[in-house]
């Protein structure tokens, strides 16, 4: 299951997130990544031009990288990037997550969504309806589900080994939670146990 895409202001559908730089690799400016993206190899080209998220605290807030190469190295990842010539430069970048523009006339990459798309869906569990989406956590490990269920918020990890299921055309989506993230609900729904009567 591919990310969420966030929904820039005046924008909701051109922005992709492809990436989250995780590493420096060697002494020449060189980041490992992690990819969002099932295509690669047309996102991470030579040229291709990446807006930064990173807190507003570091010194490359508000910039952006260039690709000069992408190289794999035991199936991992590795981006070159113009101005990142050191380790120093390198690790000043770690978890910085990379945005591209996505061309209006490209053909979405498959199980993607945006968040206006995920946002008021119904969620699903066991066939029962748990709550509503009501926004997409960007974080720079996972993407989260923030679902409202009644007075409170649950924060579900966006990935396919819980969310199996979004149907974006019946307005839901499937979640299989691990034990105890739902477990509030199933607390609450449960009658009191009946006390046994007095003999």
């Amino acid at each position: 299951m591919a990310p969420a895409k966030a929904d820039p202001p005046g924008s909701p559908a051109t922005r992709l997130r492809v990436g989250r730089l995780t590493k420096a690799h060697g002494l020449k400016g060189a980041l490992k990544l992690e990819l969002f993206t099932d295509d690669p190899e047309r996102r991470f080209t030579p040229g291709a031009a990446f807006s930064l998220q990173v807190p507003q605290t570091s010194a490359w807030h508000g910039q952006s990288l260039t690709l000069t190469e992408l190289r794999w190295y035991n199936g991992q990842p590795v981006g070159f990037f113009e101005g990142v010539t050191d380790r120093t430069a390198a690790e000043s970048l770690a978890k910085a997550i990379l945005w591209i523009e996505q061309p209006t006339d490209e053909e979405p990459e498959d199980n993607a969504w945006y968040d206006f798309q995920l946002v008021g869906l119904r969620v699903l569990r066991d066939g029962n309806d748990v709550g509503e989406v009501v926004r997409v956590e960007h974080l720079p490990a996972q993407d989260l589900l923030v679902v409202r269920t009644g007075e409170r918020d649950v924060l579900v990890p966006f990935v396919s080994a819980i969310v199996p299921t979004v149907d974006i055309d019946a307005g839901t989506l499937v979640v299989t939670p691990p034990d105890g993230l739902f477990d509030e609900l199933d607390d609450a729904a449960e009658p009191p146990a009946a006390t046994p009567s007095e003999q």
